[in-house]
């Protein structure tokens, strides 16, 4: 891999609308710095509720720069699915990582993480790291 790029962001979702409103969300509060390619990954062809390895795997290949790709999930089968598509080895891009981080608070971390240059490792863990946001 190389760092010529930016690192990617998948978010899979099992709603279409839920991974493209927390794409928008993130790239909107990462203000001003570099656009990072963000590609949402939700619900299933046709436009049901699920997960598809196919949507998962053309969302990696749309994003992916070089760099590395982190995908978030949401839910049980979306992590699972992922999971099996990295376990296969060829369906996702070199570099690829599932990030194990809360799905909105991990997104939004990513991309502005990602936004300001950082690795693949870094972006990991600033979504990691939203575990610890307090909210009380």
């Amino acid at each position: 891999m190389s760092d010529d790029g930016l690192v990617g962001i998948v978010l899979v979702s099992h709603s279409a609308e839920v991974a493209a409103s927390v794409a928008a969300l993130a790239q909107a509060l990462a203000g001003g710095g570099a656009q990072v390619p963000v590609a949402p990954a939700g619900g299933v062809e046709g436009g049901g509720l699920g997960t598809s390895a196919e949507l998962i795997a053309a969302a990696a290949a749309s994003v992916d720069r070089g760099a590395g790709v982190g995908v978030l999930t949401d839910l049980g089968s979306a992590v699972l699915t992922v999971k099996a598509l990295l376990a296969e080895g060829d369906e996702l891009p070199p570099g690829t990582r599932l990030l194990d981080a809360p799905f909105v608070e991990g997104a939004v971390a990513a991309v502005v993480t990602a936004a300001a240059g950082a690795d693949l490792a870094a972006v990991e863990a600033a979504a990691a790291d939203a575990y610890s946001y307090r909210k009380v």
